[in-house]
């Protein structure tokens, strides 16, 4: 072989293998800030899980003026993390969201009470001013008001809806008898401001049978048409249950790693901590895969809205799939 050749062909061996070790690039879009809430994908990341299945993964914080469905559907993210009431609306509305994996098993999201407020059940609430999330997040809550057969126009015999910021400031003021928590959230701001337990009463949807499929992993439809992508997404999900189950068994070191990834220095290892302890319960019994009774029960609490339901037709099994949590877990 010529000096030439031999040059050539060293040449073209170091291309190939530079292009066989390039990492796939995933980028992932959250439905908040970088707290965690979202652990178990900084786990995969920090630990190399994701590494390990030759991803280069970008994760993107989320905040109240980000839409992690808007962000997909302009081609900003190739998987987002929403709630199903907020993705099936989307769904219907024409955004063609598939639910690929579902990590929570179960729902944080309640209501926080004053008990001085005169709040001791349910049927306490006609008459009152409740604090609600919108963007996508009050879907649960206008499903559960239409199962108690309560307006939210106000009213003595409805409740009347108070347009929440992502605080927890109506209940502390006195603006609202109740405002919208999440266990592993909102609920410790109102007791870190000086609330005691003993003051308050909640009303965990879980207990409602009201209760919502929380932080699923979607794309969108036509992408599953893509080996590649898909591909991509099996090793994605594979990586991220590997995340979530560390961060399940390691809730402490989990924390410190959401920390680490906290570019805005807000939060603080206290609350980290103690979210994580309170999420690992939500993602614990769930290998990822999604529960089909879990679906039904989601959309048949939707679909019970009365006059003004969340979604208005049953979205069939096309708006989820098995096809990458079975190839992610086997």
């Amino acid at each position: 072989m010529t000096k030439l050749a031999k040059t050539v062909s060293l040449g073209l061996a170091g291309l190939w293998a530079g292009m066989a070790q390039a990492a796939d690039d995933v980028t992932l879009q959250l439905k908040w800030v970088t707290q965690a809430q979202f652990a178990g994908y900084y786990v995969a990341q920090d630990q190399g899980f994701y590494e390990e299945e030759d991803l280069n993964v970008t994760i993107k914080p989320g905040g109240p003026d980000i839409a992690p469905t808007s962000v997909l559907a302009g081609g900003g993210a190739d998987v987002v993390l929403d709630w199903m009431p907020s993705a099936l609306a989307s769904r219907e509305k024409g955004l063609p969201l598939v639910n690929i994996a579902q990590p929570f098993k179960s729902s944080g999201m309640m209501l926080t009470c004053r008990k001085d407020a005169g709040i001791t059940s349910p049927e306490d609430f006609p008459g009152k001013t409740l604090g609600v999330w919108f963007f996508g997040n009050e879907y649960p809550f206008l499903s559960w008001m239409s199962h108690l057969g309560l307006s939210t126009d106000g009213g003595d015999d409805g409740v009347t809806v108070l347009k929440q910021g992502f605080n927890v400031d109506p209940l502390l003021q006195n603006q609202a008898a109740c405002v919208s928590t999440m266990t592993y959230n909102e609920y410790w701001q109102v007791i870190d401001a000086g609330l005691t337990p003993e003051e308050l009463v909640v009303f965990k949807y879980e207990d409602q049978g009201v209760a919502t499929l929380e932080d699923g992993i979607y794309v969108l439809e036509d992408k599953l048409e893509d080996p590649e992508f898909v591909d991509k997404m099996v090793r994605f999900v594979r990586a991220s249950m590997k995340g979530w189950k560390w961060a399940e068994e390691n809730p402490d070191e989990a924390a410190m790693i959401v920390l680490d990834n906290d570019n805005t220095g807000a939060q603080t290892e206290e609350h980290q901590k103690r979210m994580m302890a309170e999420v690992a319960k939500l993602t614990a019994g769930s290998n990822g895969a999604l529960d089909p009774a879990d679906f039904e029960r989601t959309v048949d609490s939707l679909l019970a809205g009365g006059s003004d339901p969340v979604i208005t037709q049953h979205p069939g099994e096309a708006a989820w799939t098995h096809m990458i949590t079975d190839k992610a877990l086997n």
